[in-house]
């Protein structure tokens, strides 16, 4: 279907344009709508990522808890995951804009309050789209490595060669979402295909070829966490930065919604499903694995806190068989790191073309060879390249990484959330992905679960913690709380509006869903404003930064 398509309307017979939906939500329409649900789908499942994301962090699980802690940990975190993806499609029904949450804070909000919860969610959710491709692609790079100790045990990659690899890694990332960027669609449904066969041959591979198996006693009440040095029931808790952090890409794929036929329907269905199928895969990856599980304390040995290639090598009996299934994960790491680019770049290009941003002017360019905001995506990789530094310092880097992009995503979900239940919800009452009268408990389980994340992911995995192995999660999101606040003082305190929103209106004069697609204000009467009144006009977007 072409750029503009049309989508019929879900409370009158008139079609609807995306294009004009979006302009009455305040912004012009400068990206192709190239985009399928299935591709969404499959961006989502890519930057979830489920065999990859689990495999780089199956030492955080092993340490804090093992059986117990990798499979009910992560059945507990696909429910509340799956409960905040709803909450968020049922507004992305409602708010289909490429800003994501950072629109949803201030649309959701009184006028009064709406430019510092975006500017505070805006900058939540950029920093945690920046890290979450941070951690992948550095977790990809010390898998790649990990690769040469199959043949080498005594291999240990130094900082510089891990960092190396990683800005490596990063440039391919780059390079495929330039250069590739109109084959984006293909890309993101084969992730969906190879994803499923790569679960489907690990598993009966390993099933097949170990010599040793585990009983089902272990593989699902087996509780161990001696080796955290955190009391039983708190390391169950920090041992779901595994699950929690997997299972957080699907809100990021809001900021695709300008490059997608009929939004307000194909985005809020990607999310809701692909957290589904991200938790039934990780059940069947996960189960076989703790069936060949070998010696907890050996694979925890492990020099570069890969195990996963150790567990392959063993399950099949030789090296080259370990880096076979390897290498199916590795492929998976392709499609999440270019994924997970991907969002980031739009992401930062929704921000920016608000002001937002130091230099918000030249990230919010649209580059018309390519179709993509290019300098965007140029700020996201050099920012990720200069944050992979941290490596040097400490050697559990990726902790902070992990725990960074978990804490900034779940937060900036919760914020709109949070203020829609403050609210009443009676923004969403016409949502076309309602939550019905499960609406309210849904909303506030999700937002408990948030404020207890915020402090176990800035845990460390072990106690007691030395300065090279402390989790400097805190740090590294103190350094962007000062950034935000810095540029807030200097600049956003005087220009910043926050995004082009009507008038502040009743909340429950909000809401009503045109097409499916934006809102429609209403006057005190209950009835629609027509387009030439001033009731349901829109502000114009705020100038960008000179």
């Amino acid at each position: 279907m072409a750029r503009g398509s049309i989508a019929r309307s879900s409370l009158h017979d008139g079609p609807v344009d995306a294009d004009q939906v979006l302009a009455n939500m305040g912004y012009k329409s400068e990206l192709p709508r190239s985009l399928s649900m299935m591709s969404i789908l499959g961006l989502s499942f890519a930057i979830m990522a489920v065999p990859f994301g689990l495999s780089t962090t199956l030492y955080i699980s092993l340490t804090d808890g093992q059986s117990v802690t990798v499979i009910w940990g992560w059945v507990f975190v696909s429910i509340v995951s799956l409960s905040i993806a709803a909450s968020l499609a049922e507004i992305c029904a409602v708010f289909p804009t490429a800003g994501g949450v950072y629109y949803w804070s201030a649309i959701l909000s009184t006028k009064e309050y709406a430019p510092i919860v975006s500017w505070v969610d805006g900058w939540l959710g950029l920093v945690g789209n920046w890290t979450v491709t941070l951690s992948i692609n550095f977790s990809g790079a010390q898998l790649i490595l990990s690769a040469i100790t199959l043949w080498n045990e005594d291999f240990a990659a130094t900082q510089w060669q891990t960092v190396l690899c990683f800005w490596a890694v990063m440039l391919i990332a780059f390079l495929v979402n330039v250069f590739g960027a109109k084959y984006l669609d293909l890309i993101n449904k084969i992730c969906i295909y190879w994803t499923g066969a790569s679960v489907i041959i690990i598993v009966v591979t390993i099933l097949v070829m170990a010599d040793e198996r585990r009983n089902a006693e272990f593989v699902f009440t087996h509780f161990d966490a001696s080796a955290s040095g955190w009391p039983s029931g708190w390391a169950w808790f920090v041992g779901l930065l595994q699950a929690a952090y997997t299972l957080t890409g699907y809100g990021m794929v809001a900021a695709m919604c300008e490059e997608v036929q009929m939004p307000e329907r194909e985005v809020p269905k990607a999310m809701v499903l692909s957290v589904a199928a991200a938790g039934f895969t990780g059940i069947i990856y996960l189960i076989p694995i703790l069936f060949v599980l070998p010696n907890v304390s050996e694979l925890l040995s492990v020099a570069n806190g890969q195990p996963i290639g150790l567990i392959f090598k063993i399950a099949t009996g030789s090296a080259a068989g370990g880096f076979g299934l390897l290498f199916l994960i590795l492929g998976i790491l392709f499609f999440a790191g270019v994924g997970a680019l991907t969002a980031a770049s739009r992401c930062t290009y929704a921000f920016a073309r608000d002001g937002a941003i130091p230099g918000s002017r030249l990230w919010s360019k649209v580059d018309k060879r390519f179709d993509i905001p290019l300098w965007g995506l140029v700020l996201s990789t050099v920012v990720d390249c200069i944050l992979g530094c941290i490596y040097f310092g400490s050697t559990s880097a990726f902790n902070a990484f992990t725990g960074v992009a978990t804490i900034c995503l779940s937060v900036s979900y919760g914020i709109p959330i949070l203020v829609s239940l403050i609210r009443g919800r009676k923004a969403v009452k016409h949502s076309t992905f309602s939550l019905g009268r499960f609406g309210y408990v849904i909303n506030i389980a999700t937002v408990c679960w948030i404020s207890l994340a915020i402090v176990l992911f800035c845990m460390p995995t072990a106690i007691p913690v030395t300065p090279v192995s402390m989790n400097y999660a805190s740090v590294v999101f103190m350094g962007f709380a000062l950034i935000s606040l810095f540029w807030y003082v200097v600049r956003g305190r005087k220009t910043f509006t926050g995004p082009p929103v009507p008038a502040d209106l009743e909340a429950e004069h909000q809401g009503q869903v045109v097409g499916g697609m934006g809102k429609v204000t209403t006057n005190g009467a209950g009835e629609h404003a027509s387009s030439g009144s001033s009731e349901g006009r829109i502000e114009p977007p705020l100038k960008k930064e000179e």
